[in-house]
């Protein structure tokens, strides 16, 4: 079953400080006026992809998990949900400032299966954009009073992204992405969001969103702490390979492929998304278009494939 990748459609979420990006840059038929979020490679309730292509052509990412472990190798057999999703986001406006939990306190206090570790892989970022990626309090108690005071600008510690950045996001980390910044999130499959700051935004009937603070100050890491990663470059033929992060819950790669090369699947299964530029995957002489905004899976039931063309991908697996 499956000698083919599995090419998924996005699911599009709405927000209120989402914008046009995700149809101007990716050609996506987006919903609203406001789409911030494609949910690009998704197995979670709120939004799982749909699978285009093959015997399981209409099913969900979800459904294939749950029915068609095979294809996911040793990472199935658990009994645990899918555990990575991958988003494209387009901040036409400031995200709030939020934190999201580990896995400990997603189950005990929510009773989800997975926090939210996540990382950022910046696709585009206007001049002088930023995001807001920890803080200055030195105490858990600092930290509740300068919140309960709106000291906002003492305690956020903003950072200048460019495209090309990455940024690895733990859970516990109070972050925010900033106006006119599109990214690539790669995450665990978590939808769970405290709200620290929304700078009283109202919606259009002129309600504030919630915050969160009571589970905010319980969840986040004080002092604020920046995990150091290392990456790794390779070079196989025409394939450049830039292991950005290798972290407990998941390893992402930025590939650039320029010419061809035949690799391996050496892991239970992978999830690609194609950033930019043209090409072709050829898997047991069938030959697949490959182009910006597409976002398939390799099942561990391929054992190799050839890659062509030129092409920038972002590659991924738990």
């Amino acid at each position: 079953m499956y000698k083919e990748p599995i090419f998924l459609e996005p699911v599009f979420q709405e927000r209120i400080w989402g914008g046009q990006k995700l149809k101007t840059e990716f050609g996506y038929d987006i919903p609203y006026d406001h789409t911030g979020e494609a949910w690009v490679i998704s197995a979670h309730p709120n939004g799982p992809s749909r699978i285009v292509n093959g015997p399981l052509q209409g099913s969900t990412l979800k459904d294939a998990w749950e029915q068609h472990g095979e294809l996911f190798g040793e990472a199935a057999k658990g009994g645990e949900d899918y555990p990575l999703l991958v988003k494209i986001l387009d901040a036409a406006n400031d995200l709030s400032v939020q934190v999201h939990p580990d896995d400990t306190y997603a189950r005990e206090v929510e009773g989800e299966p997975y926090g939210k570790t996540e990382c950022w892989y910046v696709i585009d970022a206007e001049e002088n954009a930023e995001i807001i990626f920890g803080h200055h309090a030195g105490s858990r108690e600092e930290f509740k009073q300068m919140v309960d005071s709106g000291q906002w600008d003492e305690l956020l510690r903003k950072v200048k992204v460019k495209a090309g950045d990455f940024i690895y996001v733990p859970s516990g980390t109070i972050h925010a992405i900033g106006k006119g910044i599109v990214i690539l999130e790669t995450q665990q499959s978590s939808d769970i969001t405290y709200r620290v700051y929304d700078y009283d935004r109202t919606d259009d009937q002129g309600n504030t969103r919630e915050l969160h603070l009571d589970s905010a100050i319980a969840v986040s890491t004080v002092p604020h702490e920046t995990v150091e990663i290392e990456q790794k470059q390779t070079n196989k033929d025409g394939l450049t390979s830039n292991r950005l992060v290798q972290q407990e819950y998941f390893t992402v790669y930025h590939w650039e492929l320029d010419g061809e090369v035949d690799q391996a699947v050496e892991e239970d299964f992978l999830q690609v998304s194609v950033l930019d530029g043209e090409g072709e995957l050829t898997v047991e002489g069938t030959t697949f278009t490959l182009k910006k905004g597409d976002h398939f899976i390799m099942p561990s039931t391929v054992e190799h494939y050839h890659l062509s063309g030129k092409v920038s991908f972002i590659v991924s697996h738990p």
